[in-house]
């Protein structure tokens, strides 16, 4: 069974984020598009195996099944929703952040 994939406006936030920061601060727009395409692609590969990662370990994502897994040095969270067939991806972080900070700034 092959699952949807949703990006929240907070993920899309994060994705155009990443990109402007490596293309127009650091300087580097082939960098900033490969990595941009790499956390899609990755993404992408949830549509058949979304259950493939662990769940966060911590609370209040834990309950709320929220499951993550890393791109380079980014990670991307995200939750199943068998009864839509939809994997609905939260957030992208950059995993040198405080992710507990950024996780409760997020709104499921």
């Amino acid at each position: 069974m092959s699952m949807k994939i949703v990006y929240t406006h907070t993920a899309r936030q994060d994705l155009r984020e990443i990109y402007d920061y490596i293309a127009f601060t650091l300087l580097v727009p082939g960098t900033a598009k490969s990595l941009t395409e790499k956390i899609m692609a990755d993404i992408r590969s949830l549509e058949e195996f979304p259950e493939s990662y662990p769940v966060y370990k911590d609370e209040p994502w834990h309950s709320q099944g929220v499951r993550f897994f890393p791109v380079k040095s980014y990670l991307v969270f995200y939750t199943v929703r068998h009864e839509t067939e939809t994997v609905s991806i939260a957030r992208i972080i950059y995993g040198g952040r405080d992710i507990s900070a950024q996780l409760e700034e997020t709104v499921n």
